[in-house]
């Protein structure tokens, strides 16, 4: 019998899929259907054998992606279909058995993330009518962060626009917070205890973890909150859109597009929101790469300090994300900023760490690790965990 999960993650024009198995760390088959409804459109990956593949999908939609996905899972009928949905307000705490309910309670939230959750509930809807026996999940990135006091989650604004709005901080990147915090305890010896993890990779964001729950995080009421991202500005004076508009006549609708596809490393460096570039342009000399490593690291840092006023100890810092996970001057660069935090990084451990490697960092005192995020793998667990509580 088929054990693995089919994990299902839909954009406005990409699906990325993974097959994982009872053992998350066993091997997968996985892909990604991309530049969905154009001409363009490809379906890559690779097989059992670990063998990449490629097709064309010429104009398809999602649906027609999700029929070519099932077709490359070799023969394979998964167990069930965990979902990424990316916002569930304050209505889901956890992962969620997909019923008619769920996805009418998920249209509910489409306000909070018009770019994110129609696409996310388009792929429930195409799985569901190509498989409407096999049970399905909604994990949600949103759910883990449902653990923040009302002093964490509310803004200084009127109470009516909480309560009958639902404006409030929720947070983000959920699944990856919950996976390498709950690794760090594991391979550090500590049960629970209290962390500050840095999710940084094109999106960026940290948070304040104590014994499994979370007590804080950097992103808010949508993912533009927080540190300075690849493309996205992180936090700006709130007077900019009115200062934008009066003085340049902008719309909100060009400005929110400048705050989340401009800016960022992208903006400050005036070439590209790629790390790995920009630290080679810098080390050539190039004073908008400099600068827009500099602020990165910073806004990182000073969010990590801010985030620990919420553990009531602090034993550790782990680094994931495409950034966290291969950059190794960027970890320096941010260690570096918190020297009041006790902690000692090991330079030559921390150069030969690179991706796909988890391993501790520092040289004693407070503790340093790298891990490498599996949020696929999160969602796959939280679905066979739900799963197992319906049939209990």
């Amino acid at each position: 019998m088929e054990t693995s999960v089919l994990v299902i993650n839909c954009g406005s024009s990409s699906i990325k899929y993974a097959l994982v198995p009872k053992d998350p760390a066993g091997p997968r088959l996985s892909g990604l259907a991309e530049r969905l409804g154009s001409g363009e459109a490809r379906l890559k990956g690779t097989d059992s054998n670990g063998e990449p593949f490629e097709q064309t999908l010429v104009d398809a939609d999602h649906a027609r992606a999700l029929e070519a996905i099932f077709e490359r899972l070799e023969g394979r009928l998964p167990a069930a279909v965990g979902h990424r949905i990316v916002h569930g307000g304050e209505h889901f705490t956890r992962a969620a058995l997909i019923d008619d309910d769920v996805v009418a309670a998920i249209e509910q939230t489409a306000a909070l993330a018009p770019l994110h959750n129609p696409a996310n509930l388009a792929g429930v809807a195409a799985t569901r009518r190509l498989f409407p026996d096999l049970p399905q999940v909604a994990v949600f990135d949103t759910a883990f962060h449902q653990s923040l006091p009302p002093r964490a989650y509310r803004y200084a604004l009127p109470e009516a626009l909480y309560r009958d709005h639902g404006i409030r901080r929720y947070g983000f990147h959920g699944t990856s917070h919950a996976y390498v915090s709950r690794r760090a305890a594991v391979l550090s010896g500590l049960a629970g205890g209290g962390w500050l993890t840095a999710h940084l990779g094109n999106g960026c964001s940290t948070c304040a973890v104590w014994e499994g729950q979370s007590l804080d995080t950097s992103m808010g009421l949508t993912p533009l909150e927080g540190v300075a991202m690849g493309t996205r500005s992180g936090d700006v004076d709130p007077g900019l859109h009115a200062h934008l508009s009066r003085q340049l006549s902008w719309s909100l609708e060009r400005i929110d597009e400048v705050l989340n596809r401009d800016s960022g490393l992208l903006g400050l460096s005036g070439l590209t929101n790629d790390m790995r570039e920009l630290e080679t342009s810098a080390e050539a000399g190039h004073e908008g790469a400099r600068l827009a490593i500099e602020v990165f690291c910073y806004r990182i840092a000073k969010s990590l300090a801010a985030l620990s006023c919420a553990l009531p100890r602090l034993d550790g810092l782990v680094f994931t994300g495409g950034i966290g996970e291969n950059s190794a001057p960027i970890r320096e660069r941010v260690t570096a900023l918190l020297p009041h935090f006790g902690f000692e990084l090991n330079r030559t451990i921390n150069s030969e760490t690179i991706r796909g490697r988890e391993g501790r960092i520092d040289a004693g005192g407070r503790q340093l690790w790298v891990i490498p995020t599996d949020e696929e793998g999160q969602i796959a667990t939280e679905t066979r965990q739900r799963l197992e509580e319906a049939t209990a």
